[in-house]
């Protein structure tokens, strides 16, 4: 719903990214309740990781102003935590799936326990 955001350009920039720089560490998130349904989350989660994005944010969606979009949909906690467990299967090395998570959201101390794990050799 982002005006001007292109998918495919966008999952495009992240894989660039990686090919410059295997060890940068790339995030991205979606924000849910617009409407979607549990396949096309699971399907962006794959084209992600296609992409080599290791830490992704599942949050809710929430209409900022009546001109915005209209929330479809609140999604319940036991959903947020079945996207969570579906992303740690698809290897992605970070996930947060909340109704609160934003991009942003813990992302300094996320990003540094990825470094931490990659130092040691587990990521």
């Amino acid at each position: 719903v982002r005006p001007g955001a292109r998918y495919f350009h966008s999952l495009r920039l992240l894989q660039r990214v990686k090919e410059l720089d295997p060890t940068m560490f790339t995030k991205s998130g979606i924000m849910v309740g617009l409407g979607e349904d549990r396949q096309g989350v699971l399907q962006v989660m794959d084209d992600m990781r296609s992409a080599a994005v290791d830490f992704l944010t599942v949050g809710q969606y929430l209409q900022p102003t009546p001109k915005h979009h209209a929330v479809a949909r609140f999604i319940p906690p036991e959903e947020f935590a079945a996207y969570a467990a579906a992303a740690w299967g698809k290897g992605f090395l970070m996930v947060s799936a909340t109704p609160l998570t934003r991009s942003s959201y813990h992302a300094g101390d996320d990003f540094a326990r990825m470094r931490a794990a990659r130092l040691a050799g587990q990521g």
